[in-house]
């Protein structure tokens, strides 16, 4: 039986399981994956195919609030990805709203060089 959602959290996966349904990344078009806690935020580059991660960057690797730490993890993703070869994705924001720190993260993989 389906129960209604209650939580936040609850609502926000339900988002992620219909995002998911429509897209898949590829060796050529990895998929970006957004991530928040409430102390950082991560970013990941996944080959849906083959199930494996191309990249990855978290906010514990960088000093500042959230939203700095989501440009730097932005910029820095936006690096390895260069470095492997990849400069088209598809983002998977993570059943976030597009707004705040997903956002400014999906802004600085664009400065650096991705395209999605």
């Amino acid at each position: 039986m389906n129960r209604k959602p209650t939580s936040t959290s609850e609502f926000r996966k339900r988002r992620h399981a219909r995002i998911r349904a429509l897209i898949k990344g590829t060796a050529e078009r990895p998929r970006l994956v957004v991530y928040r806690s409430n102390r950082y935020v991560s970013a990941q580059l996944i080959d849906d195919v083959v199930g494996k991660t191309v990249a990855a960057a978290h906010g514990r690797e960088f000093n500042g609030s959230q939203t700095e730490q989501a440009i730097s993890v932005g910029a820095m993703i936006a690096k390895k990805a260069k470095a492997a070869g990849i400069i088209t994705i598809v983002f998977d924001r993570g059943g976030y709203h597009y707004n705040g720190q997903v956002k400014v993260l999906a802004n600085a993989a664009r400065a650096g060089g991705l395209v999605f």
